[in-house]
C-alpha cells in the first residue's frame, strides 16, 4: 500500500508539475496574460485536487455515515488549502520570470515565501484536524493528514527541484 500511495503521488505530482513548469517557461518576451495563468492554476489545482482525494479515499475505509461527514468537511478544506496553493504558484511564475535580474530584495522574498507557505499550511492543516476528528474518529483523522502532508511534500519536492538556485 505505501508503494501504491509513492508511486500514485509522484505520478500526480509529476503530471501537474509539467503544466506548470511549461507555463513557467514561456519567454519572457511572450506576454501570458492572467486569464491564461489563471487557467494553468486552475487545471494544476484541479489536478492535484482529484489525485489528493482519489489517494485519500483509497488508502482509508469509510462507512456511509463517515463518508457523508467527512467529504464535505474535506472539500472546504481544499478551498482553503487553494489560497495558498495559488499563493505559491503565482510566486513561482514571478520568481522564474525575474531569475535572470534576480537581487537580494527578490531571493529574500522568494525564501521567506516558502516559509509563509509552510507556515500556512501548517496552520490550516491544525485548523482542520478537528474537524477531520469529529468526522473520522482520531486514528482515521490522523491517517487523512498523513496521506495529505506526504502528497504535499511530494508536490513541494518536485516544485522546488524545479526553481533554479539562486546565485
Amino acid at each position: 500500500m505505501r508503494h501504491l500511495l509513492a508511486v500514485t503521488a509522484a505520478v500526480c505530482v509529476s503530471g501537474v508539475m509539467t503544466i506548470a513548469w511549461a507555463a513557467a517557461q514561456q519567454p519572457s518576451s511572450t506576454l501570458i496574460s492572467s486569464t491564461t495563468i489563471d487557467e494553468v492554476l486552475e487545471a494544476v489545482r484541479a489536478d492535484l485536487q482529484g489525485e489528493r482525494a482519489d489517494i485519500i479515499a483509497k488508502n482509508i475505509t469509510l462507512d456511509s455515515e463517515q463518508a457523508a461527514k467527512f467529504w464535505p468537511v474535506y472539500n472546504a478544506y481544499q478551498k482553503e488549502q487553494n489560497v495558498i496553493m495559488d499563493d505559491q504558484l503565482k510566486g513561482i511564475q514571478r520568481y522564474i520570470e525575474t531569475f535572470d535580474n534576480l537581487d537580494d530584495a527578490a531571493a529574500l522574498g522568494l525564501i521567506n515565501a516558502h516559509f509563509d507557505r509552510d507556515a500556512r499550511m501548517n496552520a490550516l492543516r491544525q485548523k482542520w484536524f478537528g474537524d477531520f476528528q469529529k468526522a473520522l474518529g482520531t486514528k482515521l483523522a490522523v491517517r487523512v493528514m498523513q496521506i495529505d502532508r506526504r502528497l504535499s511534500l511530494a508536490h513541494q519536492t518536485r516544485f522546488t527541484a524545479r526553481i533554479p538556485l539562486a546565485h
